[in-house]
């Protein structure tokens, strides 16, 4: 598949989201690299500025099953996994399979489950399988998780452990639409919700040669030892604990790829890099304490740094 084609076949994606979710185009187009990626998205915001509709916003625009998963203290993993049952006609035990078998799964409110719960997502979302009764099933392609989870009301929460954000590829947020775009969300509501019209841009299997397509953008070394060098500084950063590990580094370079085929580029450039670090590192690190009372977020230290490191001159 041409680089043209993934440009052009996101740009149908985002114009769909867009039809939606008004006045964020920046988020979604990270969004949908991150679904070019086969990776994980968590959006972390104040309630009713769009997280589930996103989520349903891109099952329809891929054609894939949307499943949602409501996350709350008494959520069993076998809930989000699914159980055996015995049947009285076949005498057997049968698999019943959860909701985490959809293609876009909405994990609401991530935070609310117990980390026993919580832990069951981790086969899930890494290997695309779920074990019960020792059994493995697998999940359907393409499997893109989007957990929300607001980042005000924290009483009666359990903050994801760094094992579970690892597994998301990006963390973003919405944020308030400027008043312009809010009124355009009045108006397209005036008589139907804009998602009942939003049109099928992809179908799964195309979806999945797009996945496929982005990892055949070319990385120049340079940019390679630039995505180096900028991991390697959240972990020497006097302002950070816990740096990234290199886990980050071959995501930040994925995602760089990502940016460098929808902008409609076959190679990467510093500046897909700077657009993508904070996303794709910014939940890999942990600030110190005394930065968030101070407002300061991990986004904008993944911003500092990026700033402070040595842009490579050639590419080539």
């Amino acid at each position: 598949m041409e680089v043209g084609q993934i440009a052009q076949k996101a740009e149908t994606i985002v114009r769909q989201i867009e039809n939606v979710i008004i006045g964020k185009r920046s988020v979604i187009e990270k969004a949908v690299i991150t679904l070019l990626c086969n990776g994980h998205l968590l959006l972390e915001d104040v309630p009713g500025v769009g997280k589930t509709m996103l989520a349903k916003s891109i099952a329809k625009s891929i054609g894939g099953e949307f499943r949602r998963i409501q996350f709350t203290p008494d959520l069993l993993p076998s809930d989000i996994t699914g159980s055996s049952v015995f049947n009285q006609k076949t005498m057997e035990f049968e698999f019943r399979a959860g909701p985490i078998f959809g293609n876009v799964v909405l994990a609401d409110e991530i935070n609310r489950a117990t980390p026993k719960t919580q832990a069951a997502l981790l086969e899930a979302m890494e290997e695309r399988q779920v074990t019960t009764d020792g059994i493995t099933h697998s999940l359907p392609e393409p499997f893109f998780v989007v957990a929300t989870q607001n980042n005000v009301e924290l009483t009666g929460t359990y903050p994801l452990p760094e094992a579970q954000l690892d597994r998301f590829f990006s963390r973003l947020t919405l944020g308030y639409p400027d008043k312009t775009a809010e009124s355009e969300v009045l108006f397209t509501q005036v008589h139907s919700h804009p998602i009942e019209t939003l049109q099928q841009a992809t179908t799964p299997e195309e979806l999945r040669a797009l996945q496929l397509a982005v990892r055949q953008v070319k990385v120049a070394k340079q940019i390679r030892e630039y995505i180096v060098e900028i991991v390697a500084e959240t972990r020497t950063a006097n302002q950070i604990v816990l740096g990234a590990s290199p886990r980050g580094s071959l995501l930040l370079m994925l995602a760089s790829q990502a940016h460098a085929a929808v902008n409609g580029a076959d190679f990467v450039s510093p500046d897909d890099v700077k657009a993508m670090a904070a996303a794709v590192l910014g939940h890999r690190i942990i600030p110190r304490a005394d930065l968030k009372t101070r407002g300061v977020s991990a986004e904008e230290l993944i911003e500092d740094i990026v700033s402070s490191v040595r842009v490579p001159v050639s590419v080539a």
